[in-house]
């Protein structure tokens, strides 16, 4: 007969081999596991237990625990329902996966003792949700989508989600599967794992997003020069080259925060170190940049190809990712000096003891440099081909455990830098999964088109990522793929992007221009510096820099209340305004901190916006000073030079983001 039992402030439900436990994790919040064997802590994303206290009860056949604004109630037969404590109105509820058998849970065997693992729950009609990474699909709200939980370039898994029922959801597992958001029932899927485990907390949008920081871990406090303006294309050749660049931006008068050194700057993949020929002194370059007040950002990739002067060391200690099957090595990759692509193994940066022999490469090789910035590409890993079941990585088999792969590429930075004395950690990435942000993790949406219909898409995914907890976050201005620096669509586009660009966490520009060359250590793509679309972009980039430069005051409060709360500082309208049901039907227009909306053009030729202005704000025009009041529809103009900004209840320091139009009083 199926049992409750009641310890260390906790509720565990047991039938046969099947064990279930809740137990308080944070304030309004219950982390649930379930295995058919003993339960461990597991490989997800959760910090020590916070503390909580927990009020547990049982009577006829049901035991319930609440913690605050959260109760579960579990039933005879182990489902449970989450509500709200104060009225006792369902938030979510397991549901069996068919009325006879399996339950709401269900454990398949895959051998050795792991399981597919299922956990189903019941849909809402009226449900929306949000989070869950970064996706290309273009949908804020992804009800009804099915997701797969692995990390691709471009496709970020990150399994927390926000429910419009008021609830947030981690499932706290990295194993490789996917989520199903259906009309009739929401499933969690693990391809092959040792035990169910997920996170339940309830509150306002903003409660959520504190509670997730409080369980994964807050974002470090963004460097006040990280706020600032990021250059990059793909690539620069040499230092000279680089140089060049970054003197013009002076000589300009342009603001210029940081300029990156991309991939092939290397001797061999994996050494991470300059190439002589091409840097012939780092120490120089990052003195003179130093000068001109600018960090140099290199990149640094996880793979170590077979010519690396680190492959065979690498290879002894058990430093690289392991196959089950076959040679360790999971992708091919041109490289100096090779005729032929060649073999490249993945560190695993799971083991503690191959990050720490990463870290003491980079410190060699670029930090006694004085370079600090490093630029994590391709930490998926880059499979090829992606075949996670043939992976072991040092704690678990790659389906059990891969997603986590980023997060723990991140830490290497983080670790090291902070042994070495510095506090300002910024890691660029294309992948993170739950709890990057504690690691210093600023992600980007990885190569991504360079297209109109590409930057509508961005306005969502970068929505939803703030949504699952990473506060630090941007695109490469222009897209990646393509983009013809002479073409008036081109220009237009990049103009629109720059624009809303400037109002993301970070500001960035990178991608891989017309002319582009095949893929080789010799290959650079067309120019990509503010001044290479004609003089009539130029003038509006440049306008658009010291804008930037203006507000960073504005962003850097909302990257402490980031770090303090963890709100995102780019966030849907419904965020702020919960209470107005129109809100959440937006997802074209967002706040930036609580006195900006942002309405991006994302249309070729487009001169005017449509949008939505919150009910319970007075919204005034950034440019054009009129007022209006929420909660109403209003048509404005959105010549090439600007796109429509709103300052809410008048935004005390912020009306002068523009200049009066022409022949208006004041300034």
């Amino acid at each position: 007969m199926p049992r409750f039992i009641d310890d260390d402030q906790a509720l565990t439900w047991r039938s046969g081999p099947e064990l279930v436990r809740i137990e308080p994790w944070g304030n309004d919040s219950l982390r649930v596991r379930a295995a058919l064997s003993g339960l461990s802590e597991g490989h997800g994303a959760l910090t020590a237990r916070p503390p909580a206290r927990a009020v547990l009860n049982q009577e006829r056949g049901t035991a319930t625990i609440s913690v605050g604004a959260i109760t579960a109630a579990v039933g005879a037969t182990g489902q449970i329902r989450f509500l709200r404590t104060d009225s006792g109105t369902e938030l979510l509820a397991e549901k069996p996966i068919h009325f006879w058998w399996p339950g709401a849970r269900n454990f398949t065997a895959t051998g050795n003792g792991y399981q597919q693992l299922e956990q189903s729950f019941a849909a809402y009609d009226d449900e929306r949700l949000f989070g869950l990474g970064q996706h290309t699909h273009g949908r804020l709200d992804q009800k009804g989508v099915v997701l797969d939980l692995v990390q691709r370039n471009a496709e970020v898994s990150i399994p927390f989600l926000l429910s419009n029922r008021r609830y947030g959801l981690l499932w706290n597992n990295p194993a490789v599967g996917r989520v199903e958001l259906g009309r009739t029932s929401t499933r969690w899927v693990s391809d092959s794992a040792r035990q169910i485990d997920y996170w339940v907390t309830a509150g306002s949008p903003a409660q959520i997003m504190a509670r997730y920081a409080d369980v994964t871990g807050h974002a470090p406090m963004l460097p006040s020069w990280a706020a600032g303006f990021w250059q990059s294309k793909l690539r620069y050749r040499t230092q000279e080259e680089l140089l060049e660049v970054a003197r013009e931006y002076r000589r300009r008068g342009l603001p210029l925060s940081v300029i990156v050194a991309d991939f092939f700057h290397w001797t061999q993949l994996g050494d991470w170190r300059f190439e002589p020929s091409e840097w012939p002194d780092p120490q120089a370059m990052v003195d003179e940049l130093s000068a001109m007040g600018v960090r140099l950002m290199v990149s640094v990739w996880p793979s170590v190809s077979v010519m690396s002067s680190n492959y065979q060391t690498m290879f002894d200690a058990g430093y690289f990712i392991a196959t089950e099957r076959g040679a360790l090595h999971h992708a091919d990759w041109p490289d100096r000096h090779a005729s032929a692509r060649l073999p490249v193994a993945f560190y695993d940066s799971t083991n503690p003891e191959a990050r720490e022999f990463v870290w003491d490469q980079l410190h060699a090789n670029y930090y006694k440099y004085g370079i600090k910035l490093f630029w994590l590409d391709a930490c998926e890993p880059e499979l090829k081909p992606g075949h996670v079941e043939n992976l072991r990585l040092a704690v678990g088999p790659g389906r059990e455990v891969l997603n986590r792969y980023p997060a723990d590429h991140a830490r290497t930075i983080y670790d090291g830098m902070h042994a070495a004395g510095e506090h300002d950690v910024v890691s660029l990435m294309r992948s993170a999964w739950a709890g990057s942000q504690r690691w210093g993790a600023f992600l980007w949406s990885g190569d991504i088109p360079a297209t109109f219909e590409s930057l509508a898409t961005q306005v969502r995914a970068g929505l939803n990522v703030g949504l699952s907890g990473i506060p630090w976050w941007s695109t490469d201005i222009g897209g990646f793929h393509g983009g013809d620096p002479g073409n008036p669509e081109y220009r237009e586009l990049i103009v629109r992007w720059f624009q809303y660009g400037m109002w993301c966490p970070l500001f960035r520009l990178h991608g891989d221009r017309l002319p582009r060359s095949p893929l080789s250590q010799a290959m650079s793509g067309g120019p990509n510096e503010v001044w290479s679309y004609g003089d009539e972009v130029y003038a509006i980039l440049a306008d658009i820099l010291r804008l930037r430069e203006r507000i960073k005051p504005y962003v850097l409060e909302q990257m402490a209340a980031a770090t303090e709360r963890g709100t995102p500082p780019m966030r849907p309208l419904w965020f702020d305004f919960p209470a107005d049901a129109r809100a959440w039907d937006i997802e074209d227009e967002y706040l930036f901190g609580p006195c900006v909306l942002v309405a991006p053009v994302t249309e070729f030729g487009a001169r005017s916006r449509h949008l939505y202005l919150p009910e319970g704000g007075e919204w005034t025009d950034a440019y054009s000073r009129e007022v209006h009041g929420g909660g109403q529809w209003v048509t404005v103009a959105a010549p090439l030079q600007r796109i429509p900004v709103f300052l809410r209840d008048g935004a005390v320091g912020l009306p002068s983001l523009y200049p009066p139009p022409a022949g208006a009083a004041g300034g």
